[in-house]
């Protein structure tokens, strides 16, 4: 079935509507994820987790609004099982749930918090007064300046040698006396991991958001350095998931206020409705045709004269008559060729051509004998011969202007 160019033009908007619908309604989740302890990805943070359990260490993840942390304003409660989206399914569960170290209110002693940049969006900026009361931020992945540093460098620590893979640098300005940063891990270029500190404010960046992730599972010296730097405070060490997408049901419920539209806005289901919507939209447009009664189509006009053509070739080429053809267009040719020459479009043997040939245009008549004469055989030409012939034509053609 062919389509004509207007259904084309259509199909083409509507393939270009989705495409824009998908890029700006298509779930970020994978994104989110990067970072998250949960995450068994190169960039995801899966085995450093283990690690410090594995050495008996309690990590809690958070997996509400930040500023809920920052203001709590109930008592802290034991852990609860929590939605979590990359994490094994338990037996006997409809849904995918993780109980260990998740707790769905704030503490209330100072803690250690880490946060991992997810890339999606910039990390925010705890409260001063938090920060005052003797809790502790730590944050991968902050804002640093790209410096001439090489990409990937090896940087040795306390711990061992850290594997960095950035060229961003925190670049200490002279003329900040009054809030410059202490380098925990740098070079010539610049720090890499540096901490704030004001009292008992404290606050440790990091320029790159990978420090310590799965794809460094062969580098025993990053774990350990952002082991050394959650733990030597000696605080609860808390991890932000919310911002890697890990919620707990509850706040699932608010978020999505009990509804199905509520529901259905913050899942890829409505953007299925949406493409939906669309291609029923063309569907309906496609079969009505226009906005508007059906024209018909004026009937094309005949040429008499090139049917005629058309019809006779076709009889000649079932025929295989080609000889009949060559000889008809040569003696046309010939005739042009003396008015050409200004010989009159009387017919004259083909030697006094070639004579007034050569004498005019100075080129020898071996050409024009080709185009003019004809292949004289009783039988048809082959398709070479008749390349051979119609090169020639196109020769004289040339060499008398046309």
């Amino acid at each position: 079935m062919s389509l004509s160019k207007r259904q084309i033009w259509i199909l083409a908007i509507a393939l270009v509507t989705l495409v824009v619908i998908s890029l700006f309604a298509a779930p970020r989740g994978n994104q989110l994820r990067s970072g998250s302890t949960y995450g068994r990805s190169p960039d995801g943070y899966g085995a450093w987790y283990a690690f410090m359990e594995s050495r008996g260490v309690t990590i809690h993840r958070w997996q509400k609004p930040l500023r809920s942390l920052y203001e709590p304003n109930e008592p802290q409660t034991p852990a609860i099982e929590t939605f979590s989206p990359d994490v094994e399914q338990p037996i006997g569960l409809n849904v995918t749930a993780v109980s260990a170290s998740t707790a769905t209110s704030a503490p209330i002693s100072p803690i250690m918090l880490l946060q991992v940049s997810n890339g999606a969006a910039p990390l925010s900026a705890a409260p001063s007064d938090w920060l005052e009361k003797g809790n502790v931020l730590v944050q991968l992945g902050a804002k640093a300046l790209s410096t001439q540093a090489p990409f990937e460098s090896t940087i040795a620590s306390p711990v061992g040698n850290v594997r960095i893979q950035t060229s961003r640098r925190d670049v200490a300005k002279p003329d900040d006396k009054q809030d410059k940063p202490e380098p925990l891990l740098s070079d010539t270029f610049g720090a890499i991991v540096w901490q704030h500190q004001n009292g008992k404010a404290r606050v440790i960046r990091a320029a790159t958001p990978h420090l310590a992730a799965n794809a460094y599972q062969d580098e025993p010296g990053n774990f350990e350095f952002l082991a050394k730097l959650v733990t030597e405070p000696g605080l609860p060490i808390w991890v932000d998931e919310y911002s890697h997408g890990y919620k707990d049901a509850e706040i699932i419920q608010q978020e999505t206020s009990g509804t199905l539209i509520g529901y259905l806005a913050k899942t890829p289901l409505l953007l299925v409705a949406i493409q939906a919507a669309v291609i029923l939209l063309v569907l309906i447009w496609g079969q009505n045709q226009r906005l508007g009664p059906a024209i018909a189509l004026p009937a094309p006009s005949v040429d008499n004269s090139e049917a005629y053509i058309q019809a006779l070739a076709a009889v000649l080429r079932k025929a295989e008559s080609s000889q009949f053809v060559v000889n008809t267009v040569c003696k046309a040719e010939q005739l042009d060729v003396q008015k050409a020459l200004g010989l009159g479009a009387e017919p004259l043997p083909l030697t006094t051509l070639f004579d007034a040939w050569t004498a005019q245009t100075k080129q020898s008549p071996t050409m024009l004998e080709a185009a003019l004469n004809p292949i004289k055989r009783p039988r048809r030409a082959s398709e070479a011969e008749l390349l051979r012939w119609l090169d020639a034509l196109q020769t004289v053609r040339r060499q008398l202007g046309k």
